[in-house]
């Protein structure tokens, strides 16, 4: 668990390959029916969770910010839209670091409560939520000047109906995907411990 003695190399080194990860996955959204935007992907931020269960919270933030520094270099054209420096750090902050870095701490009450698939859940979608609250505020401050919807809905409206339409699936997807890895070996590597004890 977090409390035992933390080896920072291999902190560091499990942290990137998680990251990598993530990345990769997040290279492959699909889009449900529903979906007014975004991609859904089949759990790019899991390999966040892993970090936010294992490790203490202040290096699981910075790992998702790192993770949301990336994001940001592979959407980059995203911040070519905005009119102005503000309009641009906005995006950078509500969209990428802030979105992101949020997930570091989905691993905040894991392994408190005495019940590991609650702790995880719970986690997940309250960090999750956050992000969704990071991409709402973007939605209504910034991309509802620049780029007004087609159906012509109210900013906040639009906004929450976009973002919710692939986060709410991530939640539900991170979510039942952490709690099976629970029934699995992965559930020793969740709790800190070496895979081969």
């Amino acid at each position: 668990m977090k409390s035992q003695r933390i080896n920072p190399v291999r902190m560091l080194v499990e942290s990137a390959v998680l990251v990598a990860i993530g990345t990769v996955l997040s290279l492959f959204p699909f889009s449900g029916p529903w979906a007014l935007g975004g991609g859904i992907t089949v759990c790019s931020m899991l390999p966040l969770v892993f970090v936010a269960c294992r490790y203490p919270l202040p290096w699981s933030l910075f790992t998702a910010f790192c993770y949301g520094v990336i994001q940001l270099m592979m959407g980059a054209v995203n911040v070519s839209y905005a009119d102005s420096m503000g309009t641009a750090i906005l995006i950078i902050v509500f969209d990428y670091l802030l979105a992101f870095a949020v997930v570091g701490g989905s691993g905040i009450l894991f392994g408190r409560l005495g019940h590991p698939a609650l702790e995880l859940v719970l986690g997940i979608t309250g960090t999750f939520l956050l992000r969704l609250a990071c991409h709402f505020i973007s939605g209504v401050v910034v991309w509802g000047v620049l780029s007004p919807n087609e159906l012509g809905w109210a900013a906040p409206v639009w906004s929450l109906a976009y973002n919710a339409s692939y986060m709410i699936p991530e939640i539900v997807i991170t979510s039942v995907v952490a709690v099976a890895i629970l029934r699995t070996p992965l559930r020793a590597y969740l709790e800190g411990k070496d895979l081969h004890r």
